[in-house]
């Protein structure tokens, strides 16, 4: 991208000619940046980012360059020298330790003390006569006074040195170069634009998710479960290794219109409606569905997560029960159908007759979205720092961009998940526009080739430079036609992609119990506790539990297993079987994974790393061994590669820790 001011039009010569004489340097192809600036390049707190640009300008001058960087709203900038790599390529590092908003851009100005220094030693050694050089380096010091006493001294001592002898010796010290290079004049000084950039904790780039109904953790068949049902199951799931406890909408359920089990038209008597029709008598969005308990319940439950070191993360679903108090207190947030009644929502063919949805474009479209932050302010103010947000994509784009700024200025730090099973495009923007993490086709990437394929694009860049993945294996929408043969094999399969391949991964409560029964012919669960309560036997004979609890230490244990981007595909003479390579992001930690995609047979493999390199900048080194982080089985690599034995029934995934000698 090439730096402002611009060029002006010719059309304007006259009145630009200023201009023109000001544009002397060119700093293009900035790196990160994403749509020349149009949205903010995302990262983690405490790590460095690294910053590349081309700086360039006419002639032979000595250039200088520096990274600066602030908080998005301070006035005064942090500074860094940039080194040029080669290539007129220019590089530096910052590492931003909150998790806020930040700007940063490039400086380029001329070094004209190192260009006069340069060029006086080029022609001495030459053997040319020097005189009036050494007077134009002493007239280059005439005019730099620095506040820094020991910068002062220096370059008074030089000229005194020259004034005394008319020797060139005093002015070419390297100390006075590094004293002038911070200090002389830089009227030539260009600076870029500032480019955006989404610092944020590291729970929003690694995680593994939970997903529950608190109505459904009672263990008494029938009773409506409680905030304190979910409370007694926290330790559980915190020994299984999971970072995210994440609630469904918690809100007072609607009675019009209510639905029966399996999405009937007519509820009956003890049915407990849909979560998603928020709003009743009881209140809104704001307001605890009374079965469940109280606001101080809700903020024991977000309590006892954070002392297991766990997050609770809560559903924002912008959709109304037509007993909302919101249509009584706001009727202008809404449409109207010709006979005076308010439209449900729809996705045809699908149709929901127990919501509706305000109009994002009425003509109170500032108290409706007000209205709608403030719920998520409210929610923070209970301990939420997650929100899963459902069907985004089905907003105004301007709204999200609005509302996750708002919040984060507000609040930095706050993880904004957005559920889009939606056009790729739409997607990307979402990210794009502000939101933390995203759901993703993951859930029907099935083939090595698709999802070696879909990988690629996700770690390509700048996709990975907004874009966060969630892999999801199931939810309470989506049971995919892969898990509905109930094959514990192909279960323990589809967790071990999504907790590998992605830092961040989720599963919805059943999956551990191999929950596979749908509504034939569709990707949905029968009996979908969407629409009914559910009583479980956690401990069931067949679940897979410890496999999810084992997967998830090794995660922890495992840097490299909780980022996504520096991912790289090696070579299998398998078209079953899927193997990568993942590496931490100091490169201190790289392990290889291997997943067989069935669970037909038992497999072997020949996995081969090729050229594949691991290890520090600088000390690059291919792969000599790898041990298996289950068995501590250590495997030489002979060949570029190693023969290895999967059999599905048992673990479909081998991990393994490379190792460099």
């Amino acid at each position: 991208m090439t730096v402002q001011p611009a060029f002006p039009p010719i059309s304007s010569v006259t009145a630009s000619t200023r201009e023109f004489t000001r544009a002397r340097f060119l700093i293009e192809d900035v790196y990160p940046s994403i749509e020349q600036g149009r949205y903010p390049v995302k990262r983690i707190q405490g790590e460095p980012i690294e910053v590349w640009a081309d700086i360039f300008r006419d002639g032979h001058d000595v250039i200088a360059a520096a990274l600066v960087w602030r908080r998005d709203g301070e006035k005064s900038w942090h500074r860094g020298a940039m080194r040029l790599h080669d290539n007129d390529r220019w590089t530096a590092s910052f590492a931003p330790d909150e998790p806020v908003r930040y700007v940063y851009a490039i400086e380029a100005w001329t070094d004209t003390f190192a260009t006069w220094r340069r060029d006086f030693l080029l022609k001495r050694e030459a053997g040319q006569k020097l005189d009036l050089e050494a007077k134009e380096g002493r007239e280059l010091l005439a005019d730099v006074a620095p506040r820094d006493k020991s910068a002062r001294a220096i370059i008074e001592a030089a000229r005194g040195g020259f004034d005394r002898t008319g020797d060139a010796e005093p002015l070419l010290s390297e100390a006075l170069r590094d004293v002038m290079a911070d200090h002389q004049p830089r009227p030539d000084l260009t600076r870029s634009p500032g480019f955006p950039l989404v610092i944020d904790p590291p729970l929003a780039r690694a995680g593994a998710w939970y997903e529950m109904f608190p109505r459904s953790q009672s263990r008494v068949a029938g009773r409506h479960g409680t905030f304190d049902d979910c409370i007694a199951r926290l330790p559980e799931l915190a020994a299984l290794g999971f970072d995210v406890i994440y609630f469904p909408p918690i809100h007072p359920i609607g009675r019009t219109h209510r639905k029966g089990a399996n999405n009937a038209l007519a509820a009956g008597p003890g049915d407990p409606g849909s979560p998603y029709a928020i709003g009743a008598q009881q209140g809104g969005h704001d307001a605890i569905h009374p079965e469940l308990g109280t606001l101080d319940d809700f903020r024991r439950l977000v309590e006892a997560c954070r002392r297991l070191a766990m997050a609770v993360a809560l559903d924002f679903a912008i959709q109304l029960s037509p007993d909302h108090p919101w249509l009584v207190q706001h009727p202008d947030w809404f449409r109207y159908r010709p006979d005076g009644s308010i439209r449900y929502a729809e996705n045809p063919p699908k149709k929901y007759q127990d919501i509706v949805n305000p109009d994002f474009y009425c003509a109170d479209r500032a108290g409706l979205w007000n209205a709608l932050c403030d719920i998520v302010l409210f929610w923070i103010d209970q301990g939420v720092r997650i929100f899963r947000v459902d069907n985004p994509h089905t907003k105004p784009f301007a709204f999200w961009e609005w509302l996750i700024r708002e919040v984060q200025t507000r609040h930095p730090g706050v993880i904004f998940l957005a559920e889009a099973f939606t056009r790729p495009k739409v997607m990307r923007a979402l990210a794009k526009l502000g939101f933390s993490q995203s759901y993703t086709y993951f859930t029907w990437r099935t083939a090595k080739s698709e999802l070696q394929s879909y990988l690629s694009e996700l770690t390509a860049y700048p996709v990975r430079e907004y874009f966060r993945p969630n892999f999801f294996v199931n939810t309470p929408d989506i049971l995919p036609f892969h898990l509905q043969s109930g094959d514990p094999a192909i279960f323990k399969s589809r967790v071990a992609l999504a907790a590998t391949l992605s830092s961040s991964y989720g599963v919805y409560s059943g999956f551990e119990l191999i929950e596979h029964t749908p509504i034939p012919g569709r990707e949905e669960y029968l009996h979908s506790e969407k629409y009914e309560l559910k009583t479980r036997d956690w401990d069931r004979p067949g679940n897979i539990k410890d496999y999810i609890g084992r997967l998830n230490r090794l995660r922890r244990a495992n840097p490299a297993l909780l980022q996504t981007g520096n991912l790289r595909f090696v070579a299998v003479d398998d078209d079953q079987v899927m193997g990568f390579v993942k590496e931490s992001a100091s490169r201190d930690n790289a392990v290889a994974v291997a997943i067989a995609l069935s669970g037909a047979r038992p497999r072997e493999f020949w996995l081969h790393f090729g050229d594949l390199e691991i290890g520090p900048d600088g000390a690059r080194t291919k792969v000599a061994a790898v041990e298996n982080l289950v068995t501590g089985e250590r495997h030489a690599i002979a060949w570029g590669g190693v023969r290895l034995n999967i059999n599905p029934t048992e673990d479909p995934a081998l991990l393994l820790r490379c190792l460099a000698r």
